[in-house]
């Protein structure tokens, strides 16, 4: 970044902002290289007014959230990032369905967990989901035959050139694991979301999402890394493809496919990005030779590379 980019940056953002900062401790492979500006925000309304100020100053960011299902390249990002921290939830027993409004920083797993104290069920299979609301919502993750697209009501938005908006769910125009958003990039921020849940019984919920967990745990391996890899091919399983081509348990540098689950890439120590990426590429041509299927990621690439 320019000295005077920097300079406007600075008497914009003031203490909302750090300089050069590693984006490895804001990942959850805790792999990435530094960003030229970090700007945090602490709810919806810091998170639009630091969009528009940024689109205002024609400044390029990226916002991440969790920061699952992102690879950060080991060159960093110029530029801006981000850092959504928005994490207010409001529920609503009494509307019919019940509901709860939900600001894009907050993690799905907390908002299961306080439904399910409140005996709102409806939204257990995101118990353990790692990442933010923001970008479940945008990649519409999903887990143990629930996904984004059968609990959302309606998302708010800032847009680039329209403001704030509400889009009902179907403006989302969902797919597996994709949305409008994910497939075309339009200059949209995510700011919160509004979700239908269930009346239920409170130790049933309990019940379900301990399952849930159980499962998880069994079939996931523990670790840094980013989720999932990539997409399930229509009738397949990507990690069952990987396995079957031999790469269960592959290393390049401190980027391993994990024995557990081949669908998951694990950070085995101070990896990098460029051995991470390599390894994905790997596992495509070999998957691509051997069974003639394209794997797709899931994880979205960030940064120089």
């Amino acid at each position: 970044m320019n000295p005077a980019s920097l300079a406007e940056m600075r008497a914009t953002f003031g203490d909302q902002m750090q300089e050069n900062a590693p984006l490895s401790g804001y990942t959850a492979a805790r792999i990435g290289g530094p960003a030229d500006v970090l700007v945090f925000a602490r709810k919806a309304d810091d998170l639009a007014q630091a969009a528009e100020k940024l689109w205002k100053m024609d400044m390029p960011f990226v916002l991440l959230g969790g920061g699952s299902n992102v690879l950060v390249s080991d060159r960093g990002v110029r530029g801006v990032v981000i850092i959504n921290r928005a994490r207010l939830l409001k529920f609503n027993s009494q509307a019919d369905p019940p509901t709860v409004h939900a600001e894009s920083g907050v993690t799905p797993n907390d908002i299961a967990q306080r439904a399910a104290r409140l005996g709102l069920a409806g939204f257990e299979w995101a118990t353990s989901i790692p990442g933010s609301l923001g970008g479940a919502v945008y990649g519409n993750a999903g887990a143990f035959d629930g996904d984004m697209a059968r609990n959302l009501v309606s998302v708010e938005v800032i847009h680039r050139q329209h403001g704030r908006q509400t889009w009902p769910v179907d403006k989302m125009e969902y797919s597996y694991r994709a949305s409008l958003l994910k497939r075309t990039h339009p200059p949209v921020i995510i700011l919160s979301a509004e979700l239908a849940l269930n009346h239920g019984d409170p130790q049933a919920i309990q019940n379900k999402m301990e399952q849930f967990s159980t499962r998880r745990r069994l079939n996931q391996p523990p670790g840094a890394s980013m989720g999932s890899m990539f997409k399930n091919p229509p009738g397949e399983k990507a990690g069952r493809l990987i396995e079957a081509a031999g790469l269960k348990g592959k290393q390049i540098g401190n980027a391993a496919i994990s024995t557990q689950h081949a669908n998951f890439f694990i950070n085995d120590g101070q990896t990098k990005a460029d051995d991470m990426r390599a390894l994905i590429e790997l596992a495509q041509k070999t998957v691509l030779d051997q069974f003639g299927i394209r794997l797709e990621l899931e994880v979205e690439l960030i940064g120089e590379w």
